[in-house]
């Protein structure tokens, strides 16, 4: 099962498509315009997004330049009704991972989909540094100063998860989504608790603190503070 955005205009298009994907166990988001499907991809996480090229407020193509500008690594999938060759290379240099043209099979979607999510997660180092503090996300161990700092395993679920998408903000929901998934210990509060108790064994007094809180968008580590460790 997968989290997909559908940033469509064509609200019968997206009502059949958004039926069909649901149908087949996924999660479906679906906006239908270009600024709101910006912000999405901007605070959210989604395992791939569906595009229009033809959108209103911003067109599908400004969407995803904007959002791979910012650094957003989330595979996309281009719709659109132009056929030539030329509008297919400029969406692919865009940043487009694939393109489709309408009418199309939903079977086509389905399995182009299927291959976008079967690639590679986003790449992040499996060493990194924050100032003092190493990080080994393979091995799941932090030390500050060489000295090993013990996580709780949610501690750490969050600290990766965040890592892996720096510079993105995530709120008490997202990460509710995409750590907690399920769980019955999953509230606003384990959220809170978590974070807190993160920058509590991780920052330095004096210093800002390492998990960034964004006013009213939520929580992020700044990708320049990162360094890659041999």
């Amino acid at each position: 099962m997968a989290k997909i955005l559908l940033v469509e205009d064509d609200l019968q298009l997206a009502s059949s498509v958004k039926e069909q994907l649901e149908g087949a166990m996924h999660t479906v988001e679906h906006v239908a315009d270009g600024r709101e499907g910006l912000d999405r991809l901007r605070l959210y996480s989604y395992d791939v997004a569906v595009l229009d090229w033809t959108l209103p407020d911003m067109s599908g193509l400004e969407v995803l330049r904007n959002y791979r500008d910012s650094g957003g690594a989330t595979p996309v999938l281009m719709l659109t009704g132009r056929t030539e060759i030329d509008n297919r290379v400029e969406g692919l240099s865009s940043g487009a991972d694939d393109y489709l043209t309408k009418p199309f099979d939903f079977r086509e979607l389905a399995s182009r989909l299927q291959a976008l999510m079967r690639r590679p997660a986003n790449y992040c180092p499996n060493n990194l540094a924050i100032g003092d503090l190493e990080i080994d996300i393979a091995a799941k161990i932090v030390r500050r100063n060489g000295v090993k700092m013990k996580l709780l395993p949610k501690e750490f679920a969050v600290l990766e998860f965040l890592l892996r998408r720096a510079d993105h903000c995530f709120d008490t929901d997202a990460l509710l989504t995409h750590v907690w998934n399920s769980e019955s210990d999953a509230s606003e509060a384990a959220v809170w608790q978590t974070i807190k108790r993160l920058r509590n064994k991780l920052d330095i007094e004096g210093k800002e603190s390492i998990i960034v809180n964004v006013k009213g968008m939520g929580y992020k580590i700044e990708k320049d503070k990162l360094r890659f460790r041999e």
